[in-house]
């Protein structure tokens, strides 16, 4: 597997877009977009990469979750790639939705749909357990420091996640975390479990 960052138009305030391939770039592997940024900023460094021969250089578009600055690309992705698109939930533009625990293919590896509601209802991470890796898109999972509040469904997800064995996190401002993934999520956790959890509502 292969994750490349791509640029952000540095005049508008955008994520960071990850374009997942496969080590090879074989026939089957499926080109994979993680978001799309605000604009058609990254369709020319796009058509700048080798993603193989007999297929789209563009598959598939997974978005983390709906806000502008992750999907305000979306249309101009669409006109110049024609991609499946997947969310959790409906947008205009998106094919297909995601549900919780599902499986999906990028590059050459597969990966599980995981809801963790908080910063949106429909934020979603993706996991590789065969790589170790987690797409957070705009998760809170660096917590510092005590204090806050947060729901029980969130924290539920969150010790969920700290229990995974990683060895990256791919954010969708930050930068990404290369080493001690693990220890910095068990951390958070910590710092979660001694702030304010509010209830589910009923």
């Amino acid at each position: 597997m292969k994750i490349l960052q791509l640029r952000r138009n540095p005049a508008l305030y955008s994520c960071r877009v990850y374009f997942v391939l496969g080590s090879w770039n074989a026939i089957e592997d499926a080109n994979t977009l993680i978001d799309v940024g605000t604009d058609g900023f990254i369709i020319p460094e796009i058509e700048g990469i080798y993603t193989g021969v007999g297929k789209k250089a563009v598959q598939n578009v997974f978005l983390t979750h709906n806000h502008f600055d992750h999907a305000g690309g979306l249309k101009s992705i669409r006109e110049r790639f024609s991609p499946d698109v997947y969310a959790f939930s409906p947008k205009e533009g998106v094919d297909k939705l995601l549900r919780d625990g599902q499986i999906i293919s990028m590059g050459d590896r597969m990966f599980e749909v995981i809801h963790v509601p908080g910063h949106s209802n429909d934020s979603i991470c993706f996991y590789c357990q065969e790589e170790r890796v987690l797409f957070s898109g705009d998760v809170p999972l660096h917590i510092r420091t005590p204090g806050g509040s947060y729901p029980e469904h969130f924290v539920e997800r969150l010790v969920r996640l700290s229990e995974m064995p990683l060895v990256a996190i791919y954010s969708g401002h930050d930068e990404p975390v290369m080493s001690g993934a693990s220890e910095m999520l068990r951390e958070s956790l910590a710092n979660v479990r001694q702030s304010h959890i509010t209830s589910r509502p009923a």
